[in-house]
């Protein structure tokens, strides 16, 4: 799997750097969220824990995937800005249980 960056935005305000990526995986199944994150943190620097996928999406039949990450430079700034789900979806929180 190879993964390209298309575009990158420094967001100040949020303490954040926007990110959407291409990830080639001609021949390859669809690379899990985890997969993505660790090549992204790989080819930014930047370690794993700091690096949230907000959405990927496939191409079928193409073996391409794009999605849009961010990359936070601190892991308390992510959970604070980043909603629950999210943070799940990127093994940075447990899920909450539902009220009764």
């Amino acid at each position: 799997m190879k993964v390209d960056i298309v575009s990158k935005f420094e967001n100040k305000v949020l303490d954040r750097i926007e990110v959407n990526f291409k990830a080639d995986h001609d021949g390859e199944p669809t690379p899990s969220r985890d997969a993505i994150r660790t090549a992204l943190a790989s080819a930014l620097g930047v370690p794993k824990e700091r690096v949230v996928v907000d959405e990927m999406g496939s191409k079928y039949g193409i073996g391409s995937t794009e999605g849009y990450a961010k990359v936070y430079n601190d892991v308390e700034v992510a959970k604070k800005y980043e909603k629950n789900y999210i943070l799940v979806r990127n093994g940075l929180a447990e899920k909450k249980a539902k009220k009764a």
